[in-house]
Order: C-alpha cells, then structure tokens, then sequence
C-alpha cells in the first residue's frame, strides 16, 4: 500500500507546490491518487497556513479532498497543531466531519486520550512511533495497541547513509507491533532509501511532499502525483531485487 502524505507541517515557504488550501489539496491527491497513491494523510490549514485540528478547517478539508478521489483519507493530530492535549481531545470530540483514519504520535503528552477521543468516534488510529523517541516503548505497554489500525514505523534519520539502519533499529524496538500492520516511511534524505527498504521487507510505505522534496535523481519534485510514480517504481525495483 502507498499511502500519500500530502503536505505536513510545510507551507508556502517550502514552495509553491505545497498545497495548502483545501482546493489545492483536493487537485493534488486527485493526480496521486491517479498516479497509484491508494491512502491519504493530510494536514489541514488555517487561513494563515498552520496547521489545525480546527473542525471548520477539517471539515473543509475533508469534504474537499473526498470529491476529489475515492480512498481513505486520514488527518494528523501532531501536538504542534494543539499543544494542550485536552484541547486536543476537545477539537477531536468537536469534528462535524470525520477523517477515516487519523494519526497519533504516542511520544507526545496525551497521545492515548487522543487516541481513545477517535476510537470513541469510530475513526481509526495510526500510531506513530519516531525512532528517536520512546514512542515505541509506550506503544509495547499500551491497552489500546491492539486496537489501532496500523503502526506507522516514522524514521526520523534525515542521512541516508544511515536511515535504513536507523529504520532496521527501529522496527526491532516496535517488535511485534500488538499484530497490527506497519507502514515504514523516512522524512527528508532517509524518504528513498527507507521507502527501498520497505519494498524489500514487503512493508506498507508513504512519500509525499510532507516527506520529501526531492526525487530519487535529487531533482526537486514538481507535484505529489510525480513522488507517486517515482515511489511506486523505486518500491518495485526493491521489491524485485530483495
């Protein structure tokens, strides 16, 4: 499964082909999703161009990308949206739409209540366990593991020297996962690397504009659609080779 990380914490000072309004979203995982993208993680903006859990802003945002394309869409629910976790649940408990799916980084204070606030809303959680932190630790001991619909592996290591091993640490330290399905991804110069990595382990992946900027070439990228076809190939040629 490819998923389509969209945009992230990222705005217009990252670039022009940043979407950041909910129109502009909707046409690029439209071209994704064209290109083989099958999930969608987006991050919803504010008229400034931050990142909310905002219920206007996340119903905007979803009911404009879901006319776009026919998959699951998900959202973050990152503290650096809403630094005070019970401000966090409240906004969760407030959505008038609901993503499928939203993803909840189990370092941050709070991060089970957030996740209880979605599973009481029928909206699946991915829980995101960074190398670098004790996400995965928690995880391990949490009631709630088995109850997740994915793990998302997040490897922090921007070298791409040693992000695949950074990768290989990390799916050690998250063991057996409670059962669930992981989905290995890197951000910024570890994204191709580890993306080859998961297609020689079999795993579930994402690229996207919120990973990286830059094709495997180097080239920056011009659109989501082309990391798309570009990951697509890449995860083939691993998985071929492995």
């Amino acid at each position: 499964m490819m998923q389509l990380c969209v945009n992230g914490a990222r705005g217009a000072g990252d670039g022009a082909v940043i979407p950041v309004s909910p129109g502009a979203m909707a046409e690029s995982v439209a071209r994704a999703v064209a290109a083989g993208a099958r999930d969608v993680h987006v991050h919803p903006k504010s008229p400034c161009g931050q990142d909310t859990l905002a219920p206007r802003a996340v119903a905007a945002t979803l009911d404009a990308v879901r006319a776009s394309a026919s998959v699951p869409m998900g959202v973050t629910t990152g503290a650096w949206a809403e630094s005070d976790p019970g401000r966090r649940v409240a906004l969760i408990r407030a959505w008038t739409v609901l993503p499928d799916h939203a993803s909840v980084n189990w370092h941050e204070p709070g991060a089970e209540a957030v996740a209880q606030a979605l599973l009481d809303r029928g909206v699946g959680v991915e829980a995101g366990l960074w190398s670098g932190t004790d996400g995965a630790r928690r995880f391990a001991t949490s009631p709630l593991g088995p109850r997740v619909l994915r793990v998302l592996a997040e490897v922090m290591d921007p070298d791409p020297g040693t992000a695949p091993e950074s990768a290989r640490a990390l799916l050690t330290a998250i063991g057996p996962a409670h059962g669930r399905p992981v989905l290995l991804h890197g951000e910024e110069g570890g994204a191709w690397p580890v993306l080859r990595l998961a297609g020689r382990l079999g795993l579930a992946t994402r690229i996207g504009l919120e990973d990286t900027l830059f094709l495997p070439d180097g080239q920056r990228a011009a659109s989501n659609a082309q990391l798309v076809s570009a990951a697509l190939s890449e995860y083939g040629w691993a998985q071929r080779s492995s």
